[in-house]
């Protein structure tokens, strides 16, 4: 890498497209060739390197909730928290 960052608009993923790929790349579930695009897009985007670096912290404060840990009511919440913000992309 050059260590110049290149416009958004030139990266094989987007940002938004990067973003929604944080987990699958968090859970090693990409495959070779997606991980490498989006491992490129890390290298060019400062702001998804600090995005994926705040979930990577998240997750580790957090540990791993599993959906039987959360009464009905908070999973609920959660779940709407969720379907909110995704349909506001």
């Amino acid at each position: 890498m050059s260590g110049t960052f290149r416009d958004p608009a030139e990266h094989e993923i987007t940002c938004q497209h990067a973003v929604d790929l944080v987990t699958a790349y968090l859970d090693d579930a990409l495959t070779a060739a997606d991980r490498a695009l989006f491992e490129e897009h890390l290298g060019e985007c400062p702001l998804c390197s600090e995005h994926l670096r705040q979930i990577r912290v998240t997750v580790a404060v957090t540990g791993h909730v599993c959906g039987d840990d959360l009464d009905a009511p908070a999973r609920e919440d959660l779940i709407a928290l969720y379907r909110r913000w995704r349909d506001q992309g």
